[in-house]
């Protein structure tokens, strides 16, 4: 979580999780993602359309050969993923995250 690595595609149990709750940070538990922002990007990795405000500081990162927008815990700087510009919402963004990175609460 804190090497900045990416877990392999498709094998988070989070990509098939429905229920209604929040997605938390799984090294401090700051409240990051909730469900209803939750969609099927279908790149193996738990994606979301919008982040809670105040969740996530973010950096440039130039690797793999391309410019792209790194997101980390506010909280304690866990490393989550990347923020892209191809979602399906109004937002238009995509938060690809590393499922590892993240503990689901559901609703009670």
């Amino acid at each position: 979580m804190f090497n900045e690595g990416t877990e392999r595609p498709f094998t988070s149990e989070l990509l098939t999780e429905k229920r209604k709750g929040f997605y938390h940070c799984a090294n401090c538990g700051n409240k990051l993602f909730s469900s209803e922002a939750k969609f099927d990007s279908g790149t193996g990795w738990p994606s979301f359309s919008e982040a809670l405000p105040g969740a996530f500081k973010t950096k440039v990162d130039y690797s793999f050969g391309m410019k792209r927008i790194e997101y980390h815990c506010a909280k304690c700087g866990v490393h989550h993923g990347h923020v892209f510009d191809d979602g399906p919402s109004s937002t238009g963004k995509r938060f690809c995250n590393n499922g590892l990175c993240l503990l689901f609460i559901p609703e009670t």
